[in-house]
């Protein structure tokens, strides 16, 4: 295509006509990312950028972007970054892309916590690790660590500590394995988060391609028949590891939030919390652990 000014009103405008799924909004946030990364401009210059002039470099890097968008590559692999709770780490496809909803569950558990006294955190099913990150940024005399079992996640993990400059422990292990915690004291946690798979591979065909398509199926869906297994291999393991009136957090599926609160009441687990998302739906789950 030629344009005829080469200038970001023509390339707003191009955006606007070939990726018509998006709304103005989330093209204006795109392209706003773009140029910055791109062009060095920021949110209030980008207001009054329509005359910027661009080379045709320039014009190939966004239309390179827009052909990616248009095969519903999620844009967060594309920029290479998300911003997650106060915090910009590297995204690609070896993680799920954090989403709002777990930002909430991290909300929740700060608030929830003592943060002069919370020693020590785990975080469970890491992913990209998003969630320690958070906790750790949030109160860095905490000491936090990450479990993941997949390598490429736990490599992902180790380059964002470098990139965030901000520490924590990786540990490479599947939960499932009865040695995963043995490198861990008993009743020393003060928090257990976890945001595991919990998708029923059934519901596969409800999920939107940008995520079906790009995003790993090992972080996503669980087999049908045991949907809450993730959630079962951990709470009893917090049992054993977490100090008396340490916190369970957990992300969850809505329609097996019943299934997971009869778990955790089953298992010991007092002052247990339901919570919706923004969205109005059940998303979260806390609980204390209790030594008898």
């Amino acid at each position: 295509m030629i344009f005829k000014k080469n200038n970001l009103a023509e390339l707003k405008s191009h955006f606007r006509i070939n990726l018509p799924a998006f709304s103005n909004r989330e093209l204006d946030l795109i392209l706003k990312e773009l140029s910055f990364k791109r062009l060095g401009i920021n949110s209030t210059d980008f207001l009054l950028s329509d005359e910027v002039f661009l080379s045709d470099s320039d014009f190939k890097f966004y239309l390179d972007v827009l052909k990616r968008l248009q095969k519903s590559e999620p844009f967060q692999y594309i920029i290479g970054e998300v911003l997650f709770y106060n915090v910009i780490l590297k995204s690609d496809n070896r993680a799920l892309i954090p989403r709002p909803e777990t930002e909430e569950l991290v909300d929740w558990v700060l608030k929830s916590v003592n943060q002069f006294n919370c020693k020590l955190v785990l975080d469970l099913c890491a992913g990209s690790g998003c969630i320690a990150f958070a906790i750790k940024n949030a109160l860095p005399d905490t000491k936090v660590f990450a479990i993941e079992n997949s390598s490429k996640s736990v490599d992902l993990i180790s380059e964002n500590i470098e990139f965030s400059n901000i520490n924590i422990d990786v540990l490479e292990s599947d939960i499932f394995n009865p040695n995963s915690f043995s490198c861990f004291n008993e009743n020393s946690f003060d928090v257990w988060i976890s945001n595991p798979p919990y998708i029923p591979k059934n519901e596969q065909e409800n999920i939107n391609k940008n995520v079906l398509d790009f995003e790993p199926h090992s972080a996503l869906f669980v087999n049908d028949d045991n949907p809450i297994i993730f959630y079962e291999e951990i709470a009893l393991n917090a049992k054993k590891y977490l100090k008396d009136k340490g916190y369970i957090f957990f992300e969850i599926h809505q329609d097996f939030k019943h299934n997971i609160l009869r778990l955790l009441s089953s298992l010991g687990f007092v002052n247990i919390d339901l919570r919706k998302d923004m969205q109005g739906r059940y998303r979260m789950i806390r609980a204390q652990n209790v030594i008898l």
